[in-house]
């Protein structure tokens, strides 16, 4: 079982930037598919982005296109979201998840992760 830790989160104003950083430990972390979602008060989980094991392959919502970065570095057992130009509809308290896979793939939906951080919230302020 992977244990995975959120940090990075915390008050930015509309325009400004946030790092969100994901730390694994437990496992091989170069064999897990990785994905940052977000849930805002009153909705549901939503997909944000994920990347592949090798980082070839990203996906991204429509909505962070052009703004949200995900990257990982494998020998630091740890995935990034790097969100620019950040908008009040960006507030959420956003989640890392983790998927085992041996096909190099990306994944987008909740429902085949079985790993979770705990979560860390993002308040973007107009």
């Amino acid at each position: 079982q992977v244990q995975l830790v959120e940090s990075g989160g915390g008050l930015v104003q509309a325009g400004g930037s946030l790092r969100l950083s994901c730390a694994a430990s437990g496992v091989t972390f170069s064999i897990y598919v990785m994905g940052w979602f977000r849930q805002a008060p009153g909705k549901e989980r939503e997909f944000v982005a994920a990347i592949s094991q090798s980082g070839g392959s990203t996906d991204y919502t429509d909505s962070v296109k052009g703004r949200f970065t995900i990257s990982r570095d494998n020998a630091k057992n740890t995935v990034w979201l790097q969100m620019n130009s950040l908008k009040p509809e960006d507030t959420a308290v956003y989640y890392c998840a983790a998927k085992r896979s041996f096909v190099d793939r990306v994944v987008l939906s909740s429902d085949m992760y079985n790993n979770w951080g705990q979560g860390t919230q993002v308040t973007v302020s107009s």
